[in-house]
């Protein structure tokens, strides 16, 4: 199966489920940057629920942007905000400890380009599970494509009721199990599990 689909912050698991099935991976960056989706935004599991986390952007709709050019606004501290807010719902999930020390540079060195950035979350996250990712980046932007098309996945908005194999969240005792949140859900709770459960889920039943 070939996929086309958008880089996004730390990917929603079903992203990533199609990732790790996929024959071959395309990444598209020839899109124009649209707000409130997926590229700037991921979600987490906190004491409270479900939680966004949002990339800051420099970015004005006068002008139009390529997702490839936009920039990430850095004059705030939402690095270590973010950081906070992992550590505060993840600290007592079982492999939060075990994989920190890998992730925490992304909270504290400085990163410019939104679309390299995320493609440095995602390569930290394979090396985690010691997952061999192979992909290219689209030549062109193409509006139709012949590829599995899974943009639409980058649709914050527009999110389709998906459906998981229910695991243990830490906080699922009080809200009870959270769809599709991002691979750090999974990661932290799973661990070292986490490739196993991406691949043996029903991609075709996730997408519809």
């Amino acid at each position: 199966m070939q996929v086309l689909l958008h880089p996004s912050y730390f990917p929603n698991i079903a992203s990533c489920v199609a990732l790790a099935q996929a024959n071959e991976i395309i990444f598209e960056i020839h899109d124009s940057y649209q707000k409130q989706t997926y590229r700037n935004r991921s979600h987490i599991y906190s004491a409270n629920g479900r939680l966004a986390l949002n990339v800051p952007v420099k970015f004005s709709q006068k002008n139009r942007q390529f997702y490839r050019d936009v920039q990430i606004a850095n004059d705030g501290k939402w690095q270590a905000i973010h950081w906070k807010s992992l550590h505060s719902a993840y600290s007592t999930s079982p492999y939060f400890e075990f994989y920190a020390d890998e992730l925490k540079p992304l909270f504290i060195t400085e990163y410019e380009n939104i679309l390299e950035f995320n493609m440095m979350c995602l390569e930290l996250v394979s090396e985690c599970l010691q997952w061999k990712l192979s992909y290219n980046f689209s030549e062109t932007f193409e509006k139709e494509t012949q590829k599995t098309d899974l943009r639409p996945l980058i649709n914050a908005r527009k999110e389709k009721e998906i459906r998981l194999e229910p695991y243990v969240q830490v906080f699922s005792n009080k809200h009870g199990f959270i769809n599709n949140l991002s691979i750090l859900d999974l990661l932290f709770n799973e661990g070292p599990n986490t490739l196993n459960y991406l691949k043996r889920q029903d991609l075709q039943k996730l997408l519809g």
